[in-house]
């Protein structure tokens, strides 16, 4: 397990979550190694090209905003251009091992929260605006300089007729020039700007809130289904009416009742959450191996090798129950125990027998979905 982070400049991780997460900005000089990141500007510019990485590109050429989506052909990148163009590439961590083992540093904050690693590439005068975002995020600089300017204004108002949603007016308050090492926490709100001064790099950590309409759906659904199992409306005790477009009085109570009943269950909350947070991008996909285990196979090399859960995977749990991937599993006792320690580690060693067969039969089903994978023997020597 990758250790996380235990200090973000001279604040403990405690200290940080009880005065500053979702409170104001914090700058922290030197958070890592000026040469922790190997990632470069032809790197990423070769990965906005694949069609199964989330990319875009942002221009701002002769006072013109404009924004292009991925995935991006050769052509379309502005490579003669020596200024005002930017690079950005989504879920950097589903693809980049040593970024996905710095996005685990940030484990300190619960995986329900964490999203995935945004990079920006780009060129002196690059950027993507002063703008605001809905959600917490760390602006980690990796290579060259970036300028930094934020503001606690609460005017909102964004330009017409532009392609991103930048703010009308800007007024910032404070400014800093990040280096190879440095970053910058911003909470949800703040508006920024951030502006390559030379040819650089920054990785955003991104986190994620709950979208209450999207939660909200998979508890409709089991309304609906349970409501669907009721006896439907009786009016056997109608009077004639004199108004046949008024919506019986009788019909809206009853319909009232009803909705009260369905009341939501801590259960329902649960499941709603553990699957939502789970669901992985649209833009995900799982390859399976060619070549996989069979059972028998798979069940050694969970006591030899281990299990490890992809990059791309999402796995949380709450009281009894597993969510992987968008999907629920039950487990008590040593099996719940084993499977925690899979979601808390993202790893796993036991002995088969150790867990029931259900539990066996539901990580085997996850690794030909390739959702989980069997350790590499050499890697696991070296990690003993």
């Amino acid at each position: 397990m990758i250790p996380t982070l235990t200090h973000l400049g001279q604040l403990t991780v405690r200290q940080f979550m009880r005065r500053v997460w979702q409170r104001q900005p914090y700058l922290i000089r030197a958070a890592f190694a000026p040469n922790f990141s190997a990632l470069r500007g032809a790197d990423l510019l070769r990965l906005a090209q694949r069609p199964d990485v989330e990319s875009r590109l942002v221009t701002h050429f002769k006072s013109a905003w404009r924004l292009y989506h991925g995935p991006l052909s050769r052509s379309q990148l502005p490579l003669r251009q020596p200024k005002n163009w930017t690079v950005l590439v989504q879920g950097l961590d589903q693809i980049d091992p040593q970024v996905d083992a710095l996005l685990q540093r940030f484990r300190f904050i619960a995986d329900a929260r964490l999203d995935d690693v945004m990079a920006s590439y780009a060129v002196p005068g690059g950027g993507v605006g002063p703008h605001t975002d809905s959600y917490d995020v760390f602006l980690l600089q990796a290579h060259g300089q970036r300028r930094w300017r934020i503001s606690q204004q609460t005017d909102t108002t964004c330009l017409d007729n532009v392609p991103l949603k930048l703010l009308a007016r800007f007024t910032p308050t404070h400014e800093w020039t990040l280096h190879p090492g440095d970053m910058l926490y911003l909470p949800p709100g703040v508006a920024h700007e951030g502006v390559a001064l030379t040819d650089c790099i920054t990785l955003s950590i991104g986190f994620r809130t709950p979208n209450w309409a999207q939660l909200a759906e998979p508890w409709l659904d089991q309304i609906a289904q349970r409501l669907s199992q009721t006896a439907p409306y009786r009016d056997a005790k109608a009077l004639p009416t004199r108004s046949p477009a008024q919506l019986p009085q009788a019909l809206l109570d009853e319909t009232l009742a009803r909705w009260k009943r369905m009341t939501p269950r801590p259960s329902d909350a649960r499941e709603a959450l553990l699957q939502y947070l789970t669901e992985p991008k649209p833009n995900v996909v799982f390859q399976p191996l060619a070549r996989p285990l069979g059972r028998a196979g798979f069940t050694r090399a969970l006591a030899n090798e281990g299990l490890g859960l992809a990059a791309s995977t999402r796995m949380l749990y709450s009281a009894g129950q597993i969510a992987i991937n968008g999907e629920l599993f039950t487990a008590r006792g040593p099996d719940l125990a084993a499977l925690r320690q899979l979601a808390n580690t993202r790893t796993l060693r036991t002995a088969p027998d150790a867990l029931s067969a259900p539990t066996l039969d539901w990580l085997y089903a996850a690794y030909q979905s390739a959702w989980i994978s069997v350790h590499k023997k050499s890697s696991a020597r070296k990690s003993r």
